[in-house]
């Protein structure tokens, strides 16, 4: 039985773990051959072991918030595997608190990641989606941008995050309408609370506040996120996923 992604090539950012490590996996089960990125070279080595030998997968050790980086991980991908047909923007980082007497070097971070991060990617890697949704096997190309149930619903505590997230929305929306009749699909997946690192980054005070708030809620695990991003790509020529929301059903908001 042919594979759905047989043919193509895909680059996952922040793969070393959580939703990127699962969607790189998805990926190459659907028979994609996938680069995956991030700066923990150890975990992208377990990573290749886990997808196994059967697929073709190329290790990035790369920070994605220097501009040169990010451009030559999407030049080594395309020199390994010929092309790019599907970049998925999963590398983030969330740093919640008030914004009153905040460390101002937590939203460096985000704004760098987060948001320069993926824009850096999306513009190297354009003109090759461009041409690979002029050829077969597919004749269409995917961005998919990991945002956030933050870049939909500001709350108090999260604002700097919020604006990261509600720009990577707008970003996208504008991206879409710049590239969708040439067939390059631009798409956003916004969690809300995932059993991933993503919370431990934060200050000690930070993550017993988000233990208060979810302790109680049985979250979704990164295997979810990635079912939805692999179900986003693997649409027909004709059929654009633009936007997912997608939350624990025990979270409110």
């Amino acid at each position: 039985m042919t594979r759905r992604l047989e043919g193509t090539v895909a680059l996952v950012t922040g793969a070393s773990s959580g939703i990127g490590e699962a969607t790189a996996v998805a990926l190459a089960g659907e028979g994609a051959a996938v680069a995956v990125a991030a700066r923990r070279r150890d975990r992208l080595e377990a990573l290749v072991e886990r997808i196994g030998s059967d697929a073709d997968v190329l290790v990035i050790e790369t920070d994605v918030t220097d501009e040169a980086s990010a451009r030559a991980m999407v030049e080594d991908t395309v020199r390994e595997f010929g092309r790019l047909d599907t970049l998925v923007n999963n590398a983030g980082v969330m740093l919640l608190g008030p914004i009153l007497d905040a460390p101002v070097e937590e939203w460096r971070r985000m704004i760098e990641l987060n948001v320069l991060g993926l824009l850096y990617c999306t513009h190297a890697a354009l003109p090759h989606l461009l041409r690979a949704a002029d050829t077969d096997p597919r004749r269409v190309a995917d961005v998919v941008n990991v945002s956030s149930v933050a870049g939909r619903v500001a709350r108090q505590g999260s604002g700097v995050y919020n604006a990261s997230k509600f720009g990577v929305v707008a970003f996208s929306e504008s991206l879409r309408q710049e590239v969708t009749r040439r067939h390059v699909r631009v798409s956003i997946v916004e969690p809300g609370a995932v059993m991933t690192e993503l919370a431990s980054h934060n200050r000690p005070e930070i993550i017993e506040g988000m233990r208060a708030t979810f302790g109680d809620t049985e979250l979704m695990r990164s295997e979810d996120i990635a079912e939805s991003i692999l179900f986003t790509v693997t649409r027909p020529r004709h059929v654009a996923v633009n936007e997912i929301l997608i939350r624990p059903t025990e979270q409110e908001r």
